[in-house]
């Protein structure tokens, strides 16, 4: 069972960039998926979540501070999810992980978490 993140490296401010996780060994389809973002010494953050096609609505919800520049989507296909991330600030640039949770909402405790990505922002 593995999620894997991707996507993440160096964008000047104002840039785009996507982040992709992909999960082995389980079906994503039944499961929130969130994007977490964090650094050393800093408490993470829910950056975006979104709930399951199956059994919800596949609804999203966002951080304040990136609401209306990031994007969350799910591809329960291709056992993935995105965070499509535009006009980006310096105030963005942290290691970011996705992570999956079978039951109720993106908190802290999730099932599974990826490695992290790490998204530079440069002003």
């Amino acid at each position: 069972v593995q999620l894997q993140a991707s996507g993440g490296g160096l964008v000047q401010a104002g840039g785009s960039l996507r982040l992709s996780c992909v999960a082995s060994g389980f079906s994503l389809n039944r499961y929130v998926i969130g994007w977490f973002r964090q650094s050393t010494g800093e408490e993470r953050e829910t950056v975006a979540c979104i709930a399951s096609n199956t059994g919800s609505d596949g609804s999203a919800t966002y951080a304040g501070s990136v609401r209306g520049r990031f994007t969350i989507s799910r591809d329960d296909d291709g056992n993935s999810a995105y965070l499509q991330m535009d006009n980006l600030k310096p105030e963005d640039a942290d290691v970011y992980y996705c992570a999956a949770k079978r039951y109720g909402w993106c908190f802290s405790v999730m099932d599974y978490w990826g490695k992290g990505t790490q998204v530079t922002v440069s002003s």
